[in-house]
């Protein structure tokens, strides 16, 4: 990456041309660190973007628990905004005022906004993008906003805003050159994001005891599940209690339920009135591309998740194992190099039928061979120069047997999107 690239784009710039700057400004990818996108923050007058702001963070689940936040909140008559990452397809998706994307004219304004106000401070494409999505929340005039954190949390760029409540989903091993490695660490960067006298939702039944430890020394009120609020899941519906609610034949969503309670543990301590009747249409329509995402493909089943690492993929192992009974199963995956690769296979070995290994053309991206080496797949896998190879031939062999075969398709955001755009451009 090179600080100084040839063409500084403007407002009317299509948003490609701004993508393209933005990935040349820094002279690294990631950068943990306030103090830059914090004054530029201050130039920009994003600080405050709504009267209130939701920060969730963790290692996985937080796309849905975003989700679910914003679905309920919208349900209860709210106008909200959420910023999260990586997008699946386009950019565009990244920033949803009031449940809708924005156009890609919208973006490149406030990218153009977000470079006069950084003079001549140097941000990555996560920095400059994250105070482009706070300059556009702010415009909204929303009541609530829901950030995600991209990486960590005490050092992320996210967490330059004050939140009124902070959640943290799980704790998993995942990005250990930045946070760490082992859970005790990861979970005090995690903790980062908790403010004092204000409440930090902890949503992992196990979770470290750094983030006690943490919510402690900040002075946050944690909540934590399994002590404070708790959901019980029966046949047909499940039930959440917390010390003041006790809320029953709540609907089964789509996403993972431990997320679901999250977030209603989330909007219980918010200062915003959010009826029953709303949490049970946001739980009814909550849904997110790349999270146990059906397909079909060819007349093929196909299920997509961006599952990356041991605790993603047990969740989705078994999701399959009760939603896909006695039917093969054809794994297509492509996975960055710097993730636990044995833990994830280790997660899915039972039920798959057979590795389809693609090549993962992104920076950092694994090369199949060495992929299907280091998991020491044995004689039930192919490798493919890329993950769309690797997919066409499963859906190949799906299509040719008798016994309706699942292809699922997970190991990276990066995996679902090129899959998923082979799918909706068929």
């Amino acid at each position: 990456m090179s600080d100084t690239p040839s063409y500084i784009p403007v407002a009317s710039d299509k948003l490609q041309v701004w993508l393209d700057y933005l990935e040349k400004l820094h002279p690294t990818e990631i950068d943990m660190g306030l103090e830059r996108v914090s004054q530029v923050a201050a130039n920009a007058g994003v600080l405050t973007p709504a009267p209130y702001v939701i920060t969730v963070g963790g290692t996985n689940g937080k796309g849905s628990t975003v989700c679910y936040l914003e679905e309920m909140l919208s349900a209860a008559g709210y106008k909200t905004a959420v910023y999260t990452s990586p997008h699946i397809v386009k950019y565009e998706e990244r920033v949803r005022i009031n449940r809708k994307m924005l156009p890609e004219q919208s973006h490149a304004k406030a990218f153009s906004v977000i470079n006069e106000a950084r003079q001549q401070t140097s941000l990555t494409y996560f920095e400059f993008g994250t105070l482009a999505a706070l300059h556009l929340i702010k415009q909204a005039d929303v009541d609530v906003a829901i950030l995600e954190v991209g990486l960590g949390g005490r050092l992320d760029a996210v967490n330059c805003v004050e939140p009124d409540v902070s959640v943290i989903t799980s704790v998993g091993i995942d990005h250990i050159a930045f946070l760490g490695d082992n859970r005790e660490q990861i979970g005090r960067e995690k903790a980062g994001i908790a403010r004092n006298n204000k409440p930090l939702i902890c949503g992992d039944e196990n979770a470290p005891e750094s983030i006690k430890e943490s919510a402690d020394t900040i002075g946050a009120k944690l909540i934590q599940v399994g002590k404070d609020f708790f959901r019980k899941e029966l046949e047909k519906d499940w039930e959440y209690r917390s010390h003041r609610v006790y809320a029953r034949h709540l609907p089964k969503p789509k996403l993972p339920l431990i997320n679901a309670s999250t977030a209603i543990a989330a909007i219980e301590h918010l200062p915003l009135p959010v009826s029953l009747d709303a949490i049970k249409m946001g739980l009814i329509s909550a849904a997110l591309p790349g999270r146990m995402q059906v397909a079909q493909y060819n007349n093929v089943d196909v299920l997509l998740d961006v599952a990356h690492n041991p605790q993603a993929a047990a969740y989705a192992s078994r999701y399959i194992a009760s939603s896909y009974k006695n039917r093969p199963i054809y794994a297509v995956i492509g996975m960055l190099s710097d993730k636990d690769h044995v833990g994830v296979k280790a997660a899915l070995q039972q039920i798959i039928t057979q590795w389809f290994v693609g090549t993962l053309k992104e920076p950092r991206g694994e090369q199949a061979d060495k992929l299907a080496e280091v998991m020491a797949l044995t004689d039930n896998y192919r490798t493919f120069d890329s993950v769309n190879a690797a997919f066409e031939s499963a859906i190949e062999k799906a299509s040719q047997c008798d016994e309706k075969p699942l292809v699922f398709v997970f190991g990276s955001f990066y995996t679902v999107s090129s899959v998923n755009q082979l799918i909706v451009g068929a």
